[in-house]
């Protein structure tokens, strides 16, 4: 279970921890951009997309994410599409 929600549930988990370095970026979203579909009934290529687009800013990110789920999509998303985007910069480490 994510952010911590493994305490709300009796089956073992697992806790991973990794370094965020200067220039890591850390994307979360909801099943719904994932789900999102195309004309032809095609999942979202979430990851394809997402490499394609270099190294946006997170709010950069945020705002291409949102603009291509609606082109995919044909203006038709049926179900939520949250995301939340995390970086550090060079100047925060």
């Amino acid at each position: 279970p994510p952010l911590n929600l493994g305490v709300l549930v009796d089956e073992p988990y697992h806790v991973e921890e990794h370094t965020f370095l200067p220039g890591d970026q850390l994307l979360l979203y909801t099943d719904g951009v994932t789900e999102t579909r195309d004309a032809a009934g095609d999942f979202y290529p979430l990851v394809e997309r997402v490499r394609s687009w270099g190294t946006l800013p997170p709010q950069q990110l945020l705002t291409r994410l949102h603009h291509d789920l609606i082109a995919y999509s044909g203006n038709q998303l049926h179900d939520d599409t949250a995301a939340l985007a995390a970086g550090l910069a060079a100047e925060d480490a």
